[in-house]
């Protein structure tokens, strides 16, 4: 009876890289993308994007409603050495530059559960299908193509969208910083795009809850948290303030 009870916690103890599956199922995929600026604004008013940075960034590969499927599954860079450079270019942590802060949270809370795909099981599959995804989507270009730059010029919702639509074939969901009362414009900050298990492009139609942004080291007073932008409301999407 004593050696039945155990067996449980010696199966965790050899297998501790797989995903809890039967409790965290899902069937879509969320890949997200931030702009740096944004990041910034609502993190805190001392951070400033690296100046290679003039880009829109991975901000993360999410199963829909699936997280934290296995804690004992700790990110570890050696595992992402092949395809290091790429996430550093790509994927940075623009609040916490140089650090691994970023990857760390996103496999913890989100790739041990997109690990229960045989095509995301390992930290380097998952990371770099995700960048792959990225890299096919080309948003920089797609909005670009449609005259969208970053400036102080307003955008109208209808307008990103369209522009996406139209080049991607889907809808994705845009996500923005709402402003204060008083102030009539809100700013662009993070697009998401759906997939299948397949990595079939989606319409984003169905209800995602919102992801917020840590704001570790203070916090912008004129803005709250992202949110799907209000299609009546201009959009900023503001030029990239450098740190050096």
């Amino acid at each position: 009876m004593f050696a039945w009870m155990l067996l449980p916690l010696f199966v965790a103890l050899i297998l501790p890289e797989t995903s809890d599956c039967a409790s965290h199922p899902w069937h879509l995929l969320i890949l997200s993308q931030q702009w740096p600026q944004t990041v910034c604004l609502m993190a805190s008013e001392a951070c400033k994007v690296p100046r290679a940075v003039d880009y829109w960034t991975v901000h993360g590969l999410w199963p829909k409603r699936a997280q934290m499927c296995n804690n004992s599954w700790h990110f570890d860079i050696k595992n992402v050495e092949d395809i290091l450079s790429d996430m550093e270019q790509y994927w940075p942590d623009v609040i916490h530059p140089n650090s691994t802060q970023l990857w760390k949270h996103e496999w913890q809370k989100h790739g041990t559960c997109a690990a229960t795909l045989e095509t995301l099981d390992s930290q380097e599959k998952y990371f770099s299908k995700a960048l792959d995804l990225y890299r096919n989507l080309d948003l920089n270009s797609v909005l670009q193509k449609s005259n969208i730059f970053p400036s102080s010029k307003y955008y109208m919702v209808e307008q990103i969208e369209n522009a996406l639509v139209s080049v991607l074939g889907a809808t994705p969901k845009i996500q923005c910083m709402f402003p204060t009362k008083g102030v009539s414009v809100q700013t662009l900050g993070q697009i998401e795009f759906c997939f299948t298990k397949e990595f079939q492009l989606l319409n984003c139609t169905e209800g995602v809850p919102n992801v917020h942004i840590s704001r570790e080291g203070g916090q912008h007073n004129t803005y709250s948290e992202y949110a799907v932008c209000d299609r009546s409301m201009q959009v900023s999407y503001p030029p990239i303030e450098h740190l050096y």
